[in-house]
């Protein structure tokens, strides 16, 4: 897909990436994004049958119940093994697809012990995954965030020639590997503001509490009078 000024999250070709954490800090509107991880170590996983599932159809159920908007940043690997899955998330037009890497690996040294990629080899990476994602269609973006939110001057000067804009978050869940869901309802609620970028994870066996707080979160955010919007809507100009 080449980036035009019309895809949310496209920036202009052969300059350093920009990055955000948050939209403006007005009106009611709060972006909940969703990562979907996948490793080899992943799908190794899968095939030996030590974990069932990467993909948390809970979660898609539920937003899909109450009609919430989201926003998925998807690996390419992950959608090339979930690509049912993939195609139902592209076929709610609630929902936004942006780009995880292809195989999230790290960009930086020292990221959660992920295996880093050369940076010769980080625009190819993220190119790949847009590739993977184009052909399911849908509301697709040229979002684009790190694994882990590594990433330094190098990495964003890699990925000038792909015109996207990087989107970290401000208000980080802490689902992946967690015991209880009671935590991540107060991770969020505790700091999500107007603007507010969420930061959550789809990878079922990872993040198993996910779909638990969901519903509580959701509750809190109606009484905090927050509305979850699209990522696009949320990062829009005042």
């Amino acid at each position: 897909m080449v980036p035009t000024p019309t895809v949310p999250g496209a920036s202009r070709v052969g300059t350093r990436a920009p990055v955000v954490d948050h939209g403006p800090r007005t009106g009611d509107r709060v972006a909940l994004t969703f990562d979907a991880d996948m490793t080899d170590g992943m799908l190794a996983n899968l095939r030996a049958g030590r974990v069932r599932s990467y993909a948390n159809l809970r979660i898609l159920d539920l937003l899909e119940r109450e009609q919430v908007p989201a926003t998925f940043f998807l690996t390419g690997k992950w959608v090339q093994r979930y690509p049912d899955v993939t195609r139902r998330i592209a076929g709610n037009p609630r929902f936004e697809l942006a780009n995880h890497t292809y195989g999230h690996a790290a960009f930086t040294a020292d990221c959660y012990d992920l295996p880093r990629l050369p940076v010769d080899e980080l625009a190819a990476d993220v190119a790949k995954t847009f590739e993977v994602i184009e052909p399911y269609g849908g509301r697709q973006t040229r979002y684009f965030r790190f694994p882990g939110l590594c990433h330094d001057a190098a990495a964003l000067d890699a990925l000038a020639p792909l015109g996207v804009t990087v989107v970290d978050g401000d208000v980080v869940s802490g689902d992946p590997f967690a015991k209880a869901w009671k935590p991540l309802v107060r991770a969020v609620l505790d700091h999500v503001r107007p603007g507010s970028v969420v930061i959550m994870h789809v990878t079922e066996a990872n993040a198993a509490m996910t779909d638990e707080a969901l519903p509580h979160i959701l509750a809190g955010l109606r009484e905090r009078g927050l509305t979850p919007a699209p990522l696009s809507e949320v990062l829009a100009k005042g």
